[in-house]
């Protein structure tokens, strides 16, 4: 028996054993792996115990006798592949890949293998050296990088590498350190105390990510995000739009994924991003850490003073455009109260989820086919969404071109026959519904059609096609709006839904399912509300609302009600007074009464004659000096981040439809699942390889496989780095 491990056998209490005597059944500070196996390990090597029996040994340098010796456990069946990894500290993954190489080459199949790129590094120990050298005299990373000839984030990288290599001191227990080519659990990023240095001195404006390897590692299955991400364009427009910023350790790229994770974890609020660990967000985006609360409100306010929302907003809207192609000329149009719950006084609007009207914020959303978001901007107080159907049509026109005949669709909120001919003279198409529709028709009119979706769902119509004009006052004339109608017929309840529209060309049946999926923006808010945070007051800036604008005057309305009341009252004695007189009870008129009533006539025309002296409408000025607008920039910032992660959670989903059953009711519910779950992160010869954890169920774990497989073969890069990202789920658990 070596010197090593009779050390272990003596700190384990079985040093003084006589020879042929038996040891304990489990021995002091040993770990008990399985029934009548265990392990003892410590700095000086380790032994595992079969019934107290001594089994396997070896040193703390023999990496391979450890690694044998869980091998061997497996093969003589003493404990299970999890069991076995549990008690010796490893992936069950890692263990069969022992188990494996063992099978495969022997005891050669052991050693550890160096892992890493395969070509060599640009970063010799001499120019790390020199850059050390360098920097330790004071020259800032910009001007080490351009006498040792490389980048800067490569001396912040080389830095940061010297800096690992340095021991440290403490009081804290050792931890044995893996072999190369393992990777450890919940592995800690690396700190970047000298990149935070550099960006406090201004000599770095984003610190340059560094993938954290590691198994398990929690929230790393939202990294299945980034491929649908970039297809958003969400990176490049702000790096379009706000170009290089102060000087930060969190840069721009950084700072925007964090916030992007954090609303697709259900956290969009800079507030709420605090209730996610720091060190799991830090992982996602190849940082020590993520961004404090305070940082995000901080970086986000200096983006808002800049005031280019709009300009984002735009750069977003014909990225996802230019990627949907043929389906980039159907829009929905539709408006979304904010309710506000503060003290100042802001405009009233109608909440039609809580039907009241309350203190908030309308916005005008602009919708694609597919319902994901597109634009948005602030509806000015009571303008209804007639006038924003004008509006949409100039921003529409702005980012299709001129040679492009687009379609709008919108609910009854819009109708205006009179703006419907606007429309069709600036070249576009609309879809609505029918206001005060006509008689029904006869089942005789209705013809059965069917009608197969973008995701090969089959929809049964029974539609009537028919010609109709719509009669409206233009001032004093009498004017006409000619369109088509499509009339859709319920077979259960009878009930006819009429849909106004000037697609002639088109088939009844694409007609009917444009217009009934205008629910895929309603399903667009209701997800936005429940899960990303969409009426969350992201900033209290305020903003003086337009004194001029014109308002219900305030003593007018005092006068009406008090004149509404008192005619209300008038016409409740005339009905008792009437009554009275039909059926007996009064014989003729009593001069009292009529003296009552002839007052109270007079009273009701000194009321309308006072009612007006006030005019209907004044200037908002003199009605409320002191009312506000809430503060758009910073929410319109957090707004479009929102709206760019739920585009492409909803491109995730469709993806996911064709591999799980159950897609239509469960898609989202299990991608919520999929960005919660732990993966594994490994870099391997320029690839990021991400091992996701199995899901709750076999058929959701297949589907989660068949996903990544089509996300791997988009071949995206990690932001910020040359790394490709390569997706795969672990085996499902037996049992």
């Amino acid at each position: 028996m070596g010197v090593a491990v009779a050390a272990v056998l003596d700190r384990a209490g079985l040093g003084s054993v006589r020879k042929g005597q038996l040891l304990p059944l489990h021995p002091a500070g040993s770990k008990t792996i399985n029934e009548g196996v265990d392990l003892v390990e410590n700095d000086e090597g380790g032994v595992v115990f079969l019934s107290g029996v001594a089994a396997w040994c070896w040193d703390d340098a023999d990496v391979v006798g450890r690694r044998l010796a869980a091998v061997s456990l497996l093969q003589v069946g003493a404990a299970t592949q999890l069991e076995v990894a549990a008690g010796f500290g490893v992936h069950d993954v890692t263990l069969r890949k022992w188990r494996d190489a063992w099978s495969a080459d022997g005891i050669d199949g052991l050693a550890p293998r160096k892992m890493g790129p395969r070509r060599r590094s640009k970063l010799t120990e001499e120019m790390v050296a020199e850059i050390v050298a360098l920097k330790g005299e004071g020259m800032s990373l910009a001007a080490v990088a351009a006498q040792v000839g490389v980048s800067a984030r490569s001396v912040a990288y080389a830095l940061s590498r010297s800096r690992r290599s340095i021991p440290t001191t403490g009081t804290a227990a050792p931890v044995r350190a893996e072999p190369a080519g393992e990777l450890v659990a919940l592995a800690s990023p690396e700190g970047r105390d000298v990149e935070r240095q550099a960006a406090r001195r201004g000599e770095m404006t984003e610190a340059p990510p560094v993938i954290t390897e590691g198994a398990s590692l929690p929230l790393a299955g939202a990294l299945v995000i980034l491929p649908t991400l970039a297809s958003t364009g969400l990176l490049d427009a702000f790096d379009q739009v706000y170009g290089s910023q102060r000087a930060a350790f969190y840069g721009l790229g950084s700072l925007v994924l964090s916030m992007s994770f954090a609303a697709l974890l259900g956290c969009s609020r800079a507030e709420a991003a605090g209730r996610l660990s720091p060190t799991d967000v830090g992982r996602l985006i190849g940082l020590d850490r993520g961004p404090e609360p305070k940082t995000v409100r901080r970086r986000t306010e200096e983006l808002a003073v800049v005031g280019r929302s709009d300009q984002l907003g735009l750069a977003l809207a014909r990225h996802r455009l230019d990627s949907l192609g043929s389906e980039g000329g159907v829009f929905y149009l539709d408006g979304h109260v904010r309710a506000y719950h503060g003290t100042a006084r802001v405009p009233m609007h109608h909440v039609a989820r809580l039907a009241r009207s309350m203190p908030g914020e309308e916005d005008a959303w602009l919708c694609d086919a597919t319902g994901g978001g597109v634009l948005v901007w602030s509806s000015p107080p009571g303008s209804g969404l007639t006038a924003e159907l004008r509006r949409a049509s100039q921003e529409i026109r702005a980012l299709v071109g001129p040679d492009t005949r687009p379609t709008i669709i919108f609910d009854r909120g819009g109708w205006s026959p009179k703006t419907f001919c606007e429309l069709v003279g600036a070249g576009f198409d609309i879809c609505t519904y029918r206001k005060a529709p006509l008689p029904r028709q006869p089942r005789s009119a209705f013809v059965e059609h069917v009608f197969v979706d973008d995701l090969g769902r089959s929809h049964a119509y029974w539609l009537a096609d028919a010609r109709v004009r719509i009669g409206f006052k233009d001032g004093t004339r009498d004017c006409y709006f000619a369109c088509r109608q499509v009339t859709r017929l319920d077979p259960v309840t009878a009930h006819q839904t009429q849909v106004l529209t000037t697609l002639y060309g088109h088939d009844p049946t694409d007609v009917a399912h444009k217009t009934f999926s205008r629910w895929r923006q309603e399903n667009f808010f209701r997800y936005m509300l429940a899960h990303y945070d969409l009426d969350a007051l992201d900033s209290y800036s305020k903003v003086d609302d337009d004194p001029e604008r014109k308002v219900t005057n305030p003593a007018r309305r005092t006068a009406d009600r008090k004149l509404n009341e008192a005619r209300g009252s008038l016409a409740r004695a005339e009905q008792a007074e009437g009554n009275a007189v039909l059926h007996g009870r009064r014989g003729g008129a009593d001069p009292q009464v009529v003296a009552a009533f002839a007052d109270a006539r007079a009273h009701i025309e000194g009321l309308e004659a006072e009612a007006k002296t006030h005019p209907a409408k004044i200037r908002l000025g003199d009605a409320h000096p002191d009312a506000k607008r809430l503060g758009v920039e910073r929410k319109r910032i957090f707004d479009y981040i929102r709206m760019a992660t739920y585009n492409a959670e909803s491109d995730l989903a469709r993806l996911l439809g064709p591999h799980y059953t159950r897609a239509d009711d469960e898609a989202r519910t299990l991608l919520r699942e999929i960005f919660s779950r732990p993966a594994d992160m490994e870099i391997d010869n320029g690839v990021l390889h991400v091992r996701i954890d199995a899901l709750s169920a076999p058929r959701r774990t297949r589907a989660l496989a068949a996903l990544c497989q089509q996300l791997s073969a988009t071949n995206t890069i990690y932001p910020g780095t040359t790394l490709v990202l390569d997706y795969t789920v672990k085996d499902h658990p037996a049992g």
